[in-house]
């Protein structure tokens, strides 16, 4: 069998995969496998993929299809910002419908998030873009009640509340101040 045969089956009767393994003392090889698998697993690659590995899903190519025609409506108006606003704001926005959907379904991988966060920083910061939000009218009206709320609590309590005035309440035996300076005229 010769040198082959070592390398085939290892010294110990391993297979090549083993022997290269853990052929050093540092492990290298099996070192640099282990950090591309934790990698590959914190990036949610197979989010992406499809079952067997060998494609992309639908959902994925159509994300990629979206952000193309999004990124070409950026570079067709990338010259006046207020046009880009409004020309690409269909394609933007779809994207945006993709995205979160994908997100919902647990399909995000690394690649999308990444392509996403790049699209978003295009739109709002380098050609300074909105999108407005369609809840935000009832946040504005739910704020502005919980913030008149204590305004409206105390004037109604002020205005709904009976106000004890302050009644002096005089002495029977001092009616007048006439009869006082004449006690006080008897002492002195």
């Amino acid at each position: 069998m010769g040198l082959l045969g070592n390398i085939a089956m290892g010294p110990k009767n391993d297979s090549c995969q083993e022997s290269l393994m853990h052929s050093d003392r540092l492990m290298l090889l099996y070192r640099l496998y282990s950090s591309l698998q934790t990698i590959w697993g914190s990036a949610e690659c197979t989010s992406c993929l499809t079952k067997d590995h060998k494609g992309l899903l639908n959902s994925t190519l159509n994300f990629i299809s979206s952000q193309n025609s999004t990124l070409s409506c950026f570079e067709k108006y990338k010259g006046n910002h207020s046009e880009l606003c409004t020309e690409c704001k269909v394609t933007y926005k779809r994207l945006n419908e993709l995205y979160s959907n994908l997100e919902k379904n647990g399909s995000l991988c690394i690649d999308i998030e990444d392509a996403m966060n790049v699209t978003r920083r295009l739109w709002s910061k380098n050609f300074d873009c909105t999108v407005k939000r369609e809840e935000l009218v009832p946040v504005i009206a739910v704020s502005s009640f919980m913030l008149f709320l204590p305004v409206i609590f105390y004037l109604s309590n002020f205005l709904h509340s009976e106000q004890k005035k302050r009644k002096l309440i005089h002495p029977k035996r001092a009616k007048s101040n006439h009869s006082l300076m004449n006690i006080q005229d008897k002492f002195s």
